[in-house]
């Protein structure tokens, strides 16, 4: 996971470069609706450091975009822009073992409820860092 300045979202596909893309028809299956886009508030990061006294950096939650200011549970069955791409909150994205495999088994308890949101993306166009997020 690293950081990039701007990415490519692609209706029904998901963000150009990552594991989940869909590069099959212009549909993808509904399965894939909630891996085309995943978001974590960078609060639920700090509080896990502060609580857990576990020190992750936002990227390590594996999560395509890191929010600030944005309370995301809100945001479940709800549409929403970033930027110039529209989406649609699908369910809470809640921590797995994978994740506690790859960082630290707290982050399970320490993250219940608060590691991020799916999403599935409605319009196609670039997300780029510092893009307001707004509620519709």
């Amino acid at each position: 996971m690293h950081s990039v300045p701007e990415i490519q979202a692609i209706q029904s596909r998901g963000l150009v470069g990552d594991r989940y893309y869909y590069s099959g028809s212009i549909e993808a299956p509904d399965r894939k609706k909630d891996q085309q886009v995943t978001l974590i508030e960078a609060e639920a990061v700090d509080a896990l450091q502060h609580e857990s006294n576990i020190h992750l950096q936002p990227g390590d939650i594996r999560r395509n975009l890191v929010t600030r200011d944005v309370p995301l549970n809100h945001l479940v069955g709800k549409e929403f822009q970033v930027g110039e791409v529209r989406l649609r909150g699908i369910r809470l994205c809640e921590p797995c073992n994978h994740l506690a495999s790859l960082t630290h088994p707290g982050v399970l308890p320490g993250l219940v409820h608060r590691a991020g949101l799916r999403a599935e993306i409605l319009t196609s166009g670039t997300i780029r860092a510092g893009d307001v997020i707004e509620s519709r």
